[in-house]
């Protein structure tokens, strides 16, 4: 039996991790790896932080954790892969089953022979059809090329102003990486949020913490047109007619999937423009598969088709690829949760699972719970984390999280993502058996808490409001009786200053006088993070008051502008 022909397209995330681990289950099988960069296996999940001089050696995005460049000899000589870079793919022959190819230094053309193909194409930035795109000083990040230049001009200083049109996870890290660097920053986000992963209230403290370091951001506001002269770029003017001068535009508003190939050779294609896969990550010809940011899978929850270009994935997919293709159809990817985690200056941002805006928008009858504490007992320095936790009303099933702060957001997210994937509800959470140390958590987990803060809510013991809605009455002029239960201290050092009534919680079973003397008249309570609020909420409830609302989250997680 002669050996298998193995022909990999792309040589980014998906594409190596195919071919490295297809060779390994098959040392007889002859792999090829085809590349048109000129890199192999960049990091490109690393090039903000390369930008941002978080290190100076840009091989580091190429190189394993040894330092040894993963470049065509590497391929050859440690993995037995056949990468050749610089060389494009032009057509697939599905009947004679070979790829043509050209290389795109010498110009020189080949046809490759495959038995099993794998399309691992990626993604291409999205580039809106906006007068002045084409100005010299308009970029995007997508290349190693594009890390390379804009470090540049990091090193050199020759940009003072820039603007970063999208406010999404890479717009939001080129954000930090140029503004660490003394660049004047200016973010343009079309819709009414940065990090539309998150609900609005949480992604408002992220904007809220942004706009601290300097940075200007514009919501609900997106970009008419890029203005230059003599080619090259002078300024953005926005839709409100507002003009932004700057030297530097970097375009981040997403991406779409390169299914350019697929779609030429007539594979089917689906809903979001990415190659339709089944569970086995084959597409509509048995011999063809595909992985990465080119293609759709499904939703882990819903069960809809999803796009989720994310590197993790790629090479979770790339894996069940390889096995399949040498195993044959052995391993399954069932999809996807949309887990994700971003650095924001000192906070970090992650969310998995639906937010409670796709939750409803899917059907769900959700409940949500805002929890704000610490990450660790405060003796072995603690932060804060703000989250958010939404369940199925019905079941209690946990549907999503999001969580921001400074603290070891990464944790809860990590646990929240295996929760989602499980179907665990708030039941399950609640007595869920953690590791616990002082150094690593509280005793009760910061998750494990916003778990029964949902608990409390769905069995009636917690009525809660959020921010959000305590702001929105406050500007309709229509606000409720809201009591601050923070220590005096606590008063003077930061308040909402609302109109709120302060009784601290140890005065508060005397101080009943203070309060609306109509027992259904609406009372919101808060503290630093409401646990007193929750506390007070009971109080005044035994005392016979029924209309007695918790602020969830507290002052800390007020999204909203505080008087020092």
């Amino acid at each position: 039996m002669s050996a298998q022909n193995i022909v990999v397209i792309g040589g980014s995330a998906a594409g190596p991790k195919a071919a490295a681990r297809a060779k390994r289950l098959d040392a007889t099988a002859n792999v090829t790896l085809l590349q048109k960069a000129p890199e192999l296996s960049m990091a490109s999940c690393g090039y903000p932080y390369y930008i941002g001089g978080e290190f100076d050696e840009r091989n580091q995005l190429l190189a394993t954790p040894t330092g040894v460049v993963r470049d065509e000899a590497f391929f050859a000589a440690a993995k037995g892969v056949n990468a050749q870079v610089n060389t494009e793919v032009t057509t697939i022959d599905r009947d004679n089953k070979t790829v043509s190819c050209v290389n795109t230094v010498t110009g020189e053309k080949d046809t490759v022979p495959y038995d099993k193909l794998v399309l691992c194409t990626g993604a291409t930035p999205r580039r809106p059809p906006i007068p002045g795109i084409e100005l010299d000083g308009v970029r995007a990040l997508s290349e190693m090329r594009d890390a390379d230049k804009l470090r540049e001009l990091r090193d050199t200083g020759e940009v003072k102003d820039v603007v970063i049109v999208g406010g999404g996870l890479i717009g939001i890290e080129v954000c930090e990486a140029l503004a660490e660097s003394g660049m004047n920053v200016n973010v343009v986000e079309m819709l009414s949020q940065l990090l539309t992963f998150l609900d609005w209230e949480v992604a408002k403290l992220v904007e809220k913490h942004v706009k601290s370091k300097g940075i200007t951001v514009h919501t609900e506001n997106g970009v008419s047109e890029f203005l230059g002269e003599n080619g090259k770029l002078t300024g953005v003017k926005l839709n409100d007619g507002s003009v932004v001068p700057c030297d530097l535009v970097v375009v981040s508003i997403g991406v779409v999937p390169n299914a350019t190939l697929a779609k030429e050779a007539g594979l089917e294609i689906g809903d979001f423009g990415g190659i339709s896969v089944d569970t086995h990550m084959r597409t509509s010809d048995p011999s063809i598969y595909a992985a990465g940011d080119c293609v759709e899978i499904p939703n882990r929850i819903t069960g809809k088709k999803a796009y989720a270009p994310y590197g993790d994935l790629a090479n979770l997919e790339a894996r069940v690829v390889a096995d399949n293709m040498i195993l044959g159809d052995t391993a399954v990817f069932p999809g996807t949760v949309n887990s994700g985690i971003c650095k924001v200056f000192n906070l970090s941002a992650g969310s998995t699972g639906l937010s409670e805006k796709r939750a409803k928008a899917e059907g769900f009858e959700v409940v949500t719970a805002t929890n704000a504490s610490l990450d660790k007992p405060g003796f072995m320095g603690a932060k804060l984390l703000v989250s958010k936790m939404v369940a199925d009303a019905k079941t209690g099933r946990i549907l999503g999280f999001q969580c921001v702060g400074p603290g070891e957001v990464n944790r809860q997210v990590a646990e929240a993502a295996m929760t989602v994937m499980n179907g665990n509800t708030i039941f399950d959470i609640g007595v869920a058996d953690l590791p616990y140390a002082p150094p690593f958590s509280l005793a009760i987990d910061h998750f494990i808490t916003t778990a029964h803060i949902l608990e409390n809510k769905k069995a009636g013991r917690m009525a809660g409001i959020s921010n959000a809605d305590v702001k929105e009455r406050i500007d309709e002029g229509t606000a409720p009786f809201i009591l601050d239960v923070r220590a005096p201290t606590e008063f003077e050092e930061m308040r909402l200053n609302v109109g709120e009534t302060l009784i601290p919680l140890g005065t508060l079973r005397n101080s009943l006088d203070k309060l609306p003397q109509d027992k259904d008249a609406e009372i919101v309570t808060f503290c630093k993070i409401s646990m007193r609020g929750y506390e007070a909420q009971r109080v005044l409830e035994a005392h016979g008051w029924t209309n007695v609302k918790v602020m969830e989250g507290g002052i800390m997680a007020w999204p909203f502008k505080v008087e020092f």
